[in-house]
This record gives C-alpha cells, sequence and structure tokens, in this order.
C-alpha cells in the first residue's frame, strides 16, 4: 500500500508501520491508543484526481480506493457499497425553514445502514490477513453488516449483540449465516466479552473502535458528498453519534480531501445523541472529560452508554468549529413522520437522529437557514417497525364494505 504511510496514535503521536494486528498504539496501550491511518497525499494525487474520478464507472466506495488502505488488487465482495443518493427535499427544507438542505441516504446500502462503508473493509482486510472468521459487538447494524459482507465475501462471522438489540436486525444476522451471540447485558457488556473472545480465538476484529481501518470505510460518505456536490462543500453535516467512529469517519473524509488539495475548505460538523444516552455531547457541552450514561433510548443504534471512540468523535467536532446536542426520543420520533412525509425518506430512530437535532439547531439560530447542511440518514427505518408504528400510529381498519369506508374515513372524489 505505497499510498499509506502507516498508523499515528491519536493520544501521544507516535507514529508505527501499518503491520499486521497492529491497531492500538504500542506506546499507550490497548485503552488509549486509539490509531489513526496516515496517508502520502502525493501519492494519492498521483493515482487519482477530480477529473479521473468524473469519469469512473464504479459507483461504490472502491471509485476513492486510493484513498483506502487496502490493496488494489485484493479481493473484494460483489456487493455494491456506497454512492448512496444525495438529495435536495424541497418538502423537509420548507418544513425546517431552511433553503440549502440536503439529505444523504445511506439507508440504501446493502444492508440497510451506513456500516456497509466500514464492514466491507473489515472482510477484505481480514482476508488480506488470511483470516477465516471476522467478529463484532453491535447495537445492531454493524452487526448485520458485517454478516452480509462476510457472507458474500465467504467468511465466517461471529456476532455479539445485546439483548434488546431489534428483531428486525436479529433476523438478518440469522439469514447471512451468522453465529449470534445475543448477551444478556449492556452493549459495554457486550463489547467487553466480544473482545475477549476475540483476543482468545484469533478472529479479525471488526469493532470500529479499535480498528483504523474501518473508520478510512466510514470516511467515503464524506468523499461522496464532496463529489455530489461537485466539491463545493456545505457549511454543516450533521448526523447522530453513538461509538463515535462514524462522525470521525466523516470528518477524516473531509480532511484527507483538504490534505490532498481536492477542497478548498472543511465544513462544520454536529453531532446529535439522544438525551436518554448523550455522554459526548455532555463532555462537549461542558468541556469535561466523558463520562459513562445509561442507555435508555429507542435509538439503539446509538446506544452506547460507554463510547469506545469518544476522542476521535470530540476533536472531530472541536476541530471543525461544530457542535454537538441531545435530542428526546419523541423529538426523534417526530423526525421519522417528518422525514418520511416531506422526503419519501424512511430513516430509523438512530438514522433520523441527526434530523431531529438540526431541527432544533436551526430554530436556536446556530445553523443559519440559508447555510448549505447535509444531514445523514446513517440507517432504513425497516431495521425497526415497532418503532416506525410508535411514530405514525396504526392503519384504519374497516370491514370489506364501502358504506363501512365511508363511516370511518373522508375521502374526495
Amino acid at each position: 500500500m505505497k499510498n499509506v504511510l502507516g498508523l499515528r496514535c491519536i493520544d501521544c503521536g507516535k507514529e508505527v508501520p501499518a503491520e499486521v494486528g497492529t491497531y492500538t498504539c504500542p506506546a499507550c496501550g490497548k485503552k488509549g491508543g486509539i490509531m489513526d491511518v496516515v496517508y502520502d497525499y502525493q501519492e494519492i494525487n498521483r493515482l487519482t484526481s477530480r477529473e479521473q474520478l468524473s469519469q469512473s464507472k464504479d459507483n461504490s466506495i472502491f471509485r476513492y480506493l486510493p484513498f483506502l488502505p487496502i490493496r488494489p488488487k485484493s479481493a473484494r465482495p460483489h456487493l455494491r457499497v456506497g454512492w448512496s443518493p444525495l438529495y435536495k427535499p424541497q418538502g423537509l427544507g420548507k418544513s425546517l425553514g431552511m433553503s440549502n438542505l440536503y439529505v444523504k441516504d445511506d439507508g440504501q446500502n446493502p444492508t440497510a445502514s451506513l456500516k456497509d462503508r466500514a464492514s466491507i473493509i473489515a472482510v477484505i482486510k481480514a482476508v488480506e490477513e488470511k483470516a477465516p472468521t471476522v467478529a463484532a459487538s453491535s447495537t445492531g447494524n454493524a452487526a448485520s453488516s458485517l454478516a452480509g459482507s462476510a457472507a458474500a465475501m465467504g467468511l465466517k462471522s461471529v456476532i455479539f449483540v445485546p439483548s434488546r438489540a431489534p428483531q428486525g436486525k436479529i433476523a438478518q444476522l440469522l439469514i447471512f449465516g451468522a453465529t449470534v451471540i445475543s448477551v444478556q447485558g449492556s452493549y459495554e457488556d457486550t463489547f467487553r466479552l466480544s473482545a475477549e473472545a476475540i483476543e482468545r480465538f484469533g478472529w479479525y476484529n471488526r469493532n470500529a473502535a479499535i480498528n483504523p481501518y474501518l473508520v478510512e470505510g466510514k470516511k467515503t460518505v464524506a468523499l461522496e458528498i464532496a463529489e455530489q456536490l461537485n466539491w463545493e462543500v456545505p457549511d454543516w453535516v450533521i448526523l447522530s453519534v453513538g461509538d463515535g467512529c462514524t462522525i470521525a469517519g466523516v470528518w477524516k473524509g473531509f480532511k484527507d480531501l483538504y490534505n490532498a488539495g481536492w477542497i478548498e475548505r472543511l465544513p462544520k460538523i454536529a453531532g446529535v445523541q439522544s438525551t436518554g444516552c448523550c455522554p459526548l455531547v455532555d463532555a462537549f457541552l461542558e468541556d469535561r472529560p466523558w463520562l459513562p450514561k445509561e442507555e435508555n433510548t429507542i435509538a439503539d443504534s446509538i446506544a452506547v452508554g460507554v463510547p469506545r471512540n469518544p476522542d476521535k468523535a470530540l476533536n472531530a467536532v472541536r476541530e471543525s468549529g461544530g457542535t454537538m446536542i441531545a435530542v428526546s426520543d419523541e423529538a426523534i420520533l417526530e423526525a421519522m413522520r417528518e422525514l418520511g412525509r416531506t422526503s419519501g425518506i424512511f430513516g430509523e430512530p438512530a438514522g433520523v437522529t441527526g434530523t431531529a437535532g438540526l431541527k432544533v439547531l436551526v430554530e436556536k439560530g446556530v445553523i443559519g437557514a440559508d447555510e448549505k447542511v447535509v444531514s445523514i440518514v446513517t440507517g432504513n427505518g425497516l431495521k425497526d417497525v415497532q418503532n416506525a408504528i410508535k411514530a405514525v400510529g396504526e392503519p384504519i381498519k374497516v370491514e370489506p364494505s364501502l358504506e363501512k369506508l365511508m363511516r370511518c374515513a373522508k375521502f374526495e372524489a
């Protein structure tokens, strides 16, 4: 990988070669030494350019191969991950009082979430390292995305999920042939058990908060946003936050483009959590280290009381001059309805949490009505039908009679 110079610890700054099995800083240890992939931007520009991309027929994350930490000739799954649609929904913009709002619908990925971007990198790296089994802990989306990518790559997958994970996500795992371990405990308990098992059995580690290569997959959503906007960077990018890996990836993507000379400025990043589980929002707003919190929210995909990538997440928001905010579960349900009814986009609770936060930030004047904003919907609503029904209510029930129909509903001819 000539485009990769090595790995750099985000805590102490130590740089090491990008060798097999190196995930955390050898100086700081497993608990603190989260690594970041360092690129040779001259080499990237030798391999590709904005002009070359405009001619590319590869509508997946691999159109950005020189920006990724994988070997050019490595085997890849057949699944098309990435290049999700970027819409400009006039109805939603009008509802929020915004004139320049875009929505990036990552629920259109193969297993219906943004996490596919990380998982496809994980299975490619696993094959590069000759690992037959990949494993991870997840509140749901990372699990289903890994199971799907592993199935497409011919690998075994072992998935650890907290027992509260929605049945729709569990069904995906089982359909894809994963070995599913339902842990009777919190996400922290689930993560800890998975880490112990991964070390004990030598499985490839897909946990994005530990494996530095997976954030690189997630950053492709930022590369796509920039290209889809004709390299005119938005003023703000807003999205939900759980472990912190996705928001870190978004910021990394824009920084890579900036360092390569492909964009002239950087956007502000806004992260949104639920008030029922917002350790990173509290840390940001109170300017203090984060503290564990209860996991009490319908947004299961971001119900992470002990985030595993807090430093990268908080650094992304602070470096960008952005902000963080927490919203209630009621506001999240309202965002599900509003997004669906004004734009035709169906997002799960965690997927629309960014939209819920955007509404508040616009009302408070933090984000201007005329600013160019991209809200990322990170997961599809079919993953959590129970909460979707809670957001909109039950259908009208009627006997098969026109007379009975006219009594219970009003229709115009």
